[in-house]
This record gives C-alpha cells, structure tokens and sequence, in this order.
C-alpha cells in the first residue's frame, strides 16, 4: 500500500501506509511509513483510529505541523564512539 496524508481543516489527520506509531503524546506524534517517519506537531492531538493490519490511523486535535524525515539506522555504541 503506498502511503498517502489527508488532512481536514487542520482538525482531523488520517495517514495511509502506517507501520508502526512510534510515539504519541497531546503535542507530537511520529508514525512510521515504509522508509521514512512522519511527525505531526499540534495541541490536543489524540489517536482516534488505529488500524495497522490496514496500515491506517487517525488523529483528531489541532495539527500545526507535518514533516517527514528519513529513519535513522540504529548505530551500537560503540561505532559512535570510535568514529
């Protein structure tokens, strides 16, 4: 399924193609979609929907922002030392 954002009037988002919701608190979340993350900045936001045999969920709460950003690879400790 690709991944698809629709937002209406700021007060409703839903994401299609979500894999896992990484974190959610009342001001962010991240949701994670196929290579990348997705994190949405706002107040009151709330997980009203989530579904991910069907890759979907839904956020309801005044979004402010969205952005993407690529999935970091996880480095051990000792790699970030001796760099």
């Amino acid at each position: 399924m690709e991944e698809k954002v629709v937002l209406e009037n700021r007060k409703l988002l839903t994401i299609y193609g979500a894999t896992k919701v990484v974190s959610s608190t009342s001001t962010q979340a991240v949701v994670e979609v196929a290579e990348s993350n997705i994190i949405i900045s706002g107040s009151n936001l709330e997980v009203v929907k989530l579904n991910l045999e069907d890759k979907e969920v839904e956020f309801s709460g005044e979004v402010n922002s969205i952005k993407y950003s690529t999935k970091q690879e996880k480095t051990s400790f000792l790699k970030r030392i001796f760099k």
